[in-house]
């Protein structure tokens, strides 16, 4: 079913064969008409987390002192004005109104339409709200944060049943700097104000606040640069100037890096980094300089943690001889790493592609993500095979719900371990 189309032809209709979608999936039928993939994913995460699709759970409101103090830390406050530029005089126009969440899902900023404005408070969409998807349920704003991609959701395609007169369009707003999700920008109104462009419209505008925050970022390492480069003339050896992100700003007496690896925590002092060794961590305005010390590596047994327990924020914390630090892992990365966990004995390239494409030849893939995870766990990776080291501590902290294992995953070796029927959804973030 064409959804967008139907609803730009006859709202009253639409919004009567989604009813009937609805009611028939929550009894357990299947009706004349399937749901949208989207939906029905959203839907089937709803029913296993216990939302109840009759009676919507309000969270507590975030005081005004929270949310202001969120909007002075998101960087979602630099792109306001790329996103009242593209989306509000429409909005206005057409009775919808604008909403940026944050990653949280708490409503931050929500502006447009009086008259929808008034609607929206009697939904819940306040300023402070929580509009998570297992809170309240498949929504513009929930949904798209869990797909990482632009959802539109029109009337009964909201979960619970005190929505399905509203319609919502919404997109998330991703950091160029290390693909996280900064928050969701939203357009909601009525389901019969909705036009079928609506999604496109937003998915654009959300683009957009990307670039935007993309010139924002190549213009603090530039200003880093001004800083470090005195500093860095002064020194000899290996040393470079990094943001917090790793990203570089500047180099001496080595190749130029596009970006270094960091731990989640770093602090001043001496600290273990795999791209350089050991090296002498010292603030600068706006990062790090990064000066190599010539001493051998750490050696002795290390504590690899392979956290999966939160299905869209994988992890890997190490520990070692320098001490312990932990990072994020892309869907790609946590997959193979997951693999690699599951067979101690080692994988080749080939087995590997086997693995996460079913397809044997895809090796030079492999290669080049392997690759990537050796610059932050070289020193805890063998290859041919690869494999984790033989004398490395390995552990796997794995979903309480099997079907959160890796939930985004399509990698047969992955999906053969989970329960059967288990859907897919879309990774979260870069692969």
């Amino acid at each position: 079913m064409d959804v967008a189309r139907l609803v730009a032809k006859d709202a009253a209709r639409a919004a009567r064969v989604l009813n009937e979608v609805r009611e028939a999936r929550l009894a357990g039928q299947h009706g004349r008409v399937a749901p949208r993939p989207v939906i029905e994913q959203s839907w089937g995460r709803m029913l296993r987390s216990g939302v109840d699709p009759d009676h919507g759970f309000r969270s507590g409101l975030l005081s005004a002192d929270e949310v202001r103090r969120r909007r002075e830390e998101s960087p979602l406050r630099d792109v306001l004005p790329v996103l009242r530029e593209g989306l509000l005089s429409v909005a206005d126009v057409a009775r919808h109104i604008m909403v940026v969440a944050d990653a949280d899902g708490r409503v931050l900023w929500r502006e447009g339409s009086s008259q929808v404005l008034r609607k929206a408070d009697g939904l819940g969409l306040e300023l402070g709200a929580d509009w998570r998807e297992d809170v309240v349920g498949t929504n513009g704003i929930g949904t798209p944060a869990v797909v990482r991609g632009p959802v539109q959701v029109f009337a009964a395609e909201h979960f619970v049943r005190s929505h399905v007169s509203w319609t919502c369009s919404g997109a998330p707003i991703t950091d160029p700097r290390d693909g996280s999700l900064l928050g969701v920008v939203d357009v909601s109104g009525p389901l019969e104000t909705m036009h079928p462009a609506t999604l496109a419209w937003v998915n654009s505008v959300a683009k957009l606040a990307e670039a935007r925050l993309r010139e924002l970022h190549l213009d603090a390492l530039e200003r880093l640069r001004a800083v470090a480069a005195p500093v860095l003339a002064r020194l000899g050896g290996r040393a470079v100037a990094v943001d917090t992100d790793g990203w570089t700003a500047a180099v001496t007496g080595m190749p130029y890096p596009r970006r270094l690896a960091l731990p989640t925590s770093l602090s001043p002092g001496r600290r273990w980094l795999p791209a350089l060794g050991l090296c002498a961590v010292e603030p600068l305005a706006g990062g790090w300089l990064l000066r190599s010390v010539d001493e051998p590596a750490p050696t002795g047994e290390g504590r690899l943690v392979l956290d999966l327990a939160r299905p869209r924020r994988p992890s890997v914390t190490v520990g070692d001889g320098a001490g312990s630090w932990s990072r994020e892992l892309s869907p790609r990365h946590a997959e193979l790493l997951y693999l690699l966990a599951m067979r101690r004995t080692g994988r080749s390239a080939a087995g590997l592609a086997e693995d996460v494409f079913g397809d044997a030849s895809r090796t030079v893939t492999v290669r080049a993500e392997m690759s990537r995870i050796r610059r932050y766990l070289g020193a805890f990776l063998e290859h041919r095979p690869y494999r984790y080291r033989e004398d490395a501590e390995i552990e796997v902290v794995l979903p309480d719900d099997p079907h959160d294992l890796l939930p985004y995953s399509t990698a047969p070796a992955v999906t053969a371990g989970r329960p059967s029927g288990a859907p897919n959804v879309p990774a979260p973030g870069p692969i």
